[in-house]
């Protein structure tokens, strides 16, 4: 049986890796109808996270590895999947890149000026705790399959469409 994909989708709170991934995702239903969408806000319903309201290292940690060892047994059985989370840790990362057969990592980097000014959810306000690159850590990816630069030169539907052009769609 042919794997499937997983798209993973990194980068930090309002970087625009939901806004991008869901198109993106549309864009790949056209071709693959049996193609997948998972959100880390979704992800951490599903594993019960979100009651907990845990946005500790551990918390987040444990979601991470949930969502790729899930995108592995379904990438495994030939679907393909859209993933958009942090996923803050090199070493998680590594895991789903030595572990899913195909595995494509797209960082959507914003300059830390751009995601202050967007400013979803509140989360870059005072006084927030437990926010990912403030007073949380963040392993920059190193090594991702492309680097998307989302601070405003391009719509979200002119970056999809490089993207499904770089990644020979």
């Amino acid at each position: 049986m042919e794997k499937g994909t997983l798209y993973f989708f990194t980068g930090l709170a309002g970087a625009g890796k939901s806004t991008i991934g869901r198109l993106f995702y549309e864009k790949l239903k056209e071709k693959r109808a049996d193609a997948i969408l998972s959100d880390g806000d979704t992800g951490r319903q599903a594993y019960g996270l979100v009651q907990e309201k845990d946005y500790s290292t551990e918390a987040r940690r444990k979601g991470a590895w949930n969502s790729f060892r899930w995108s592995k047994e379904t990438t495994d059985q030939g679907k393909d999947v859209v993933l958009c989370m942090i996923a803050m840790y090199e070493d998680v990362r590594s895991w789903a890149r030595e572990n899913i057969e195909n595995y494509k990592e797209i960082y959507i980097k914003v300059e830390w000026n751009t995601l202050l000014e967007r400013n979803q959810k509140g989360l870059y306000s005072p006084p927030q705790k437990d926010v990912v690159g403030v007073d949380l850590p963040w392993d920059e990816p190193k090594t991702p399959d492309v680097i998307i630069h989302n601070d405003g030169q391009e719509t979200p539907d002119e970056i999809v469409n490089r993207l499904i052009s770089i990644l020979d769609m």
